[in-house]
């Protein structure tokens, strides 16, 4: 829910069991995360040069912080339902899901490109373009 004129959004996240929020940006705002039911594995992908993983097991009442338009991911790990509440400093953050627009973008990115740049065998980026 994007509150107009007020610069934030406030979103509910039901997880299933082992569910989870793949990785994805918000190009536009930075995001706190309230754990109101369950356990979530929950972190983020620092930039260039260093790409270091910061990451932290949440439970029940504990909160996460995902800076302005790094990479990160929440991943329940039990095998029960979790509740989150996020909220967003922007009544508009956007939302780019890492996998989806790599390999599902329209048109496709050449599989030449991808291939190289994932270190992949050409036949898989093709069949990952074919699923996303």
């Amino acid at each position: 829910m994007g509150l107009n004129t007020l610069g934030i959004s406030v979103v509910r996240i039901d997880y299933a069991p082992y569910g989870e929020n793949p990785p994805h940006i918000h190009p536009r705002a930075s995001e706190i995360l309230i754990v109101l039911e369950g356990t979530l594995l929950a972190g983020f992908v620092t930039s260039n040069p260093e790409n270091r993983l910061i990451s932290k097991v949440l439970n029940k009442g504990d909160v996460f912080v995902f800076p302005f338009g790094l990479i990160h991911f929440q991943f329940n790990t039990e095998n029960t339902y979790a509740v989150t509440i996020a909220a967003l400093g922007g009544q508009n953050p956007g939302v780019i899901t890492i996998a989806n627009a790599t390999f599902g973008s329209n048109p496709p990115i050449n599989p030449d490109i991808l291939a190289r740049a994932f270190q992949l065998d050409k036949k898989v980026v093709k069949y990952l373009q074919a699923v996303f």
